[in-house]
C-alpha cells in the first residue's frame, strides 16, 4: 500500500507492506514513479522482510531517476510477491 509519493520535498516513495502468513516471508515490492501524463520515469523492484501477521513500512528513493521534480504520482503492484 502506498503510504506517501516521492516529490522535491521528500524524494522518497514510503510503502507499507503486510504479511498475511504465519511465518516470515521476504516480499518482492514492484513500483513505478510517474509523470502527470502517466508515462513512467522509472521502476523499481525491492525486497522487504516482513515478520508474520505483521507489517514492514519501505522507503523507496526517487533519487536514482535524476527527475524528481517530474514525478506526478508512484504506483505500488497492490499484491507483493512472497519471494521466500
Amino acid at each position: 500500500m502506498l503510504v506517501h509519493c516521492a516529490n522535491v520535498a521528500d524524494p522518497y516513495a514510503t510503502v507499507e507492506v503486510r504479511n498475511p502468513n504465519d511465518r516470515e516471508a521476504v516480499f518482492m515490492v514492484k513500483m513505478s514513479f510517474k509523470d502527470a501524463r502517466g508515462f513512467a520515469i522509472a521502476g523499481t523492484g525491492n525486497e522487504v522482510s516482513v515478520p508474520a501477521k505483521g507489517r514492514t513500512t519501505l522507503r523507496v528513493p526517487a533519487v536514482s531517476t535524476g527527475r524528481v521534480e517530474q514525478i506526478a504520482h508512484c504506483e505500488v503492484e497492490h499484491r507483493a510477491v512472497a519471494d521466500r
